[in-house]
């Protein structure tokens, strides 16, 4: 947040510390640019993330994914390039441990009954986006509309990236706050931000909520994910590992 450089009753503005009378054309010219780039926000800030996304996906030194995209977050990906889905292309399978394996297009997700959760977002690497609206199919109800079988134990979550993996124990993975979101800051998800679909995992450190989201595998066992076979911790819990003493995100 920025201070006033000249707040009222401080040197340097008017006599009596008011600041200088504004004219009517200046007021109504500030006002008319003012009102113009509210109405071009929108329109920028999805302009300089799509532009962010795109370079940070050729840039083989990963400096990009030091400079923040929309809202504060950074944009992270570990393959050199991620082709996009829309409606027409995306699938989200869901096989392994269940009684009936199943396979989502874009709008199947969409009519289905939609969780709106705000949280505050922190990456392990530091940075944290407070007050993040989130909003998708809770997990819960796909596992339960595959019918998970009495021996399975944990999830795995696979991505059309080709690299990235992710897993939860099956008590996680039921957890009401975990989503299979398609929104993010009340809008859809950018394909810079995993989307068209994503997973959300509020209590866990970000890398836990895996992007560009394309399969959900019903396991006996919990297999570490990409960051966890580099040393990251399986259970990602914000504050309660990877060393770090973060406040909670619930």
């Amino acid at each position: 947040m920025t201070k006033d450089a000249n707040p009222a009753g401080a040197a340097g503005g008017g006599e009596d510390g008011r600041g200088a009378p504004v004219g009517r054309r200046v007021l109504l010219g500030m006002l008319a640019t003012g009102a113009a780039g509210v109405a071009a926000a929108p329109f920028l800030q999805r302009a300089y993330d799509e532009t962010l996304g795109a370079a940070a996906q050729k840039d083989p030194t990963g400096l990009s994914g030091l400079l923040p995209a929309g809202g504060g977050f950074r944009y992270y990906s570990v393959t050199g390039s991620v082709p996009p889905k829309d409606a027409r292309t995306y699938r989200l399978t869901v096989d392994g441990l269940v009684r009936h394996r199943t396979s989502y297009r874009l709008d199947d997700l969409r009519r289905m009954p939609q969780t709106r959760l705000v949280r505050d977002v922190q990456c392990v690497t530091g940075w944290r986006v407070p007050g993040t609206p989130f909003e998708g199919v809770r997990l819960s109800a796909l596992l339960d509309a595959a019918g998970v079988r009495p021996e399975a134990k944990a999830v795995r979550f696979t991505c059309f990236d080709g690299s990235y993996s992710e897993s939860l124990t099956l008590a996680q993975a039921r957890r009401d706050d975990v989503l299979v979101a398609l929104r993010m800051q009340d809008k859809p998800l950018a394909h810079a931000h995993g989307g068209p679909v994503r997973l959300y995992v509020a209590p866990m450190y970000f890398y836990k909520s895996a992007k560009w989201l394309s399969g959900i595998t019903v396991t006996d066992h919990v297999a570490p994910g990409y960051w966890e076979n580099l040393g990251y911790d399986v259970d990602a819990w914000v504050g309660r590992s990877n060393g770090r003493d973060d406040a909670p995100t619930t």
